[in-house]
């Protein structure tokens, strides 16, 4: 007991090192949902362009810098990708949030990207025809029509996604932003006592994702209700 209580004390309380935590939690978050957001809006953009491509078979150069863009992010680590981004593309920044913003929400992209395109093939092709047989055009059906139905549909796999990258953005530290993980390697280094501080960020991660993990269902089981309803 005396032994959790010293680790404790050590790890959080003395030089008020509980901040470094709260900092570093805030900062994992506002990374995540960013990079998320940016990945949904590129998700979004490749679904719609293969959708159409494969449909119509136009925007043939668009689908195959889709294709080039998805393989390559997918194919690649995510540590590799921070890296490039900001010792080669932003090299000139010194912002090393906004670039691993960036970075993250391009990784993200691709995968979201498969989640929407799967959500836009679940919905029956009769709204498109429905669309259509209105006098709307391809676009508008898209976007006013089948858009909406994806997107509610794919809204859990969504939230899945942020919580994957919630947990990815623990390398961030190889860019010097000090997030969850960095947070506790400065205490580490001020401690000498690695044990405390990696087993308490290990359940920090753990409880945020029981609590996401627990919303993400409560919004299955609400769409879930909405879809009988």
């Amino acid at each position: 007991m005396n032994f959790l209580i010293q680790g404790f004390e050590k790890t959080f309380i003395r030089e008020d090192r509980y901040l470094m935590f709260l900092e570093g939690l805030g900062m994992t978050l506002l990374i995540a949902f960013c990079a998320t957001l940016i990945g949904v809006v590129i998700g979004a953009l490749i679904a719609i362009v293969k959708t159409i491509h494969k449909q119509t078979h136009k925007l043939g150069l668009l689908n195959a810098i889709c294709e080039v863009y998805t393989t390559v992010i997918r194919g690649t680590p995510i540590v590799v990708q921070l890296l490039i981004m900001y010792n080669i593309i932003f090299v000139s920044s010194t912002n090393a949030v906004a670039v691993g913003i960036i970075g993250f929400g391009i990784n993200s992209g691709a995968y979201v990207a498969e989640i929407i395109r799967a959500g836009i093939n679940a919905v029956d092709i009769g709204q498109t025809e429905a669309g259509r047989s209105l006098g709307l055009s391809g676009g508008v059906t898209m976007r006013a029509i089948v858009l909406p139905q994806a997107i509610k549909n794919v809204l859990p796999a969504i939230g899945n996604e942020f919580i994957s990258l919630l947990k990815e953005t623990s390398v961030i530290g190889f860019l010097g932003v000090i997030d969850l993980t960095k947070a506790a390697q400065r205490v580490i280094s001020r401690t000498m006592d690695a044990y405390f501080p990696y087993i308490s960020i290990a359940l920090i991660y753990l409880a945020v994702v029981c609590v996401l993990n627990y919303f993400v269902k409560m919004l299955e089981r609400r769409l879930a209700k909405s879809d009988r309803g």
